[in-house]
């Protein structure tokens, strides 16, 4: 028994995805291809991918947002796992990359459950408040530009529902989060959202170090 979570050796890793892991190979396609991009370091691994779908099937999700999609692997992950008549609303600004992500959606039959949205993630949002779709999500992944982290989670906390799921990646940012010598701005966003959802009481909380570090926000009743 261990008092506290585990480093994960290079030959433990191995282990936890040799037998944990069941990756449809489309997404390893996906993520294969994607290894060879500029930026290939923004793509989640593929545990979180996994993680991510076993939460919508757990939660019975059917209408999900998601901020940042790069080339798709965590959107793709998400639609595969929402049932037929299942939303994703995916918000980016890239064309490029999106267009690789649209090609997957495409290959797997998924695309139909796709609403991608290229724009600034905030207006997005904002869109979808105007409409009146405020509490009516299942579930948000957010994991765009980290200066905007506070903002994009006061957004999704309006739109997702009581019970509803925010979850936000790079929470770890690579260990600087805990490196006082480290103060560039995209560092300084994300302590300050870590800080802020510790003692925000309109959340139950959990922080795990899967990947780069994910946070689980449920938003209490």
């Amino acid at each position: 028994m261990s008092p506290r979570t585990l480093n994960l050796t290079p030959a433990l890793y191995t282990y936890l995805l040799d037998h944990s892991l069941r990756e449809p190979p489309i997404l390893q396609a996906l993520r294969q291809e994607t290894q060879a991009l500029p930026g290939a370091q923004m793509q989640i691994a593929p545990e979180q991918g996994q993680f991510m779908a076993w939460l919508v099937q757990a939660m019975g999700v059917r209408r999900a947002l998601e901020l940042g999609v790069f080339t798709g692997y965590s959107s793709l992950a998400v639609a595969l796992a929402l049932p037929p008549d299942g939303r994703l609303v995916a918000c980016d600004i890239d064309p490029e990359t999106t267009q690789i992500a649209r090609r997957y959606w495409e290959q797997a039959g998924v695309a139909s459950k796709i609403d991608l949205r290229l724009a600034p993630a905030q207006t997005t949002l904002a869109t979808l408040l105007a409409q009146g779709e405020a509490n009516t999500y299942d579930f948000a992944f957010i994991d765009a530009d980290k200066e905007h982290y506070l903002t994009y989670y006061e957004q999704c906390l309006q739109l997702v529902r009581p019970g509803g799921l925010i979850m936000i990646d790079n929470v770890l940012w690579g260990g600087a989060v805990a490196d006082p010598s480290v103060q560039d701005a995209a560092t300084q966003a994300i302590r300050q959202l870590n800080h802020k959802l510790h003692q925000d009481e309109r959340i139950a909380l959990t922080m795990l170090p899967l990947g780069d570090g994910v946070t689980l926000a449920w938003k209490r009743s």
